[in-house]
């Protein structure tokens, strides 16, 4: 059981090795310069989040209000 888990750790280290992370690997960038693509890419899910939230949001309330409208204009 034990030689099936080291041996899944394994082929997953094997493969995270191929994958292309991005930060850069120059060895002198130091800091969250190394991480910039991440940020940026990490802000603009955050930014994508907020607004598609604040566009469902809008769509809910104003088809709340329209039903609720006909609602009382069909009593």
């Amino acid at each position: 059981m034990f030689k099936s888990i080291f041996t899944f750790i394994g082929n997953v280290k094997t493969e995270l090795g191929k994958c292309s992370w991005p930060w850069d690997q120059d060895p002198k960038v130091k800091g969250f310069k190394k991480y910039r693509e991440l940020w940026s890419s990490t802000i603009m899910v955050l930014i994508t989040m907020v607004l598609l939230g604040a566009y469902v949001a809008f769509f809910d309330f104003v088809m709340a209000k329209v039903i609720n409208a006909a609602i009382i204009y069909l009593s």
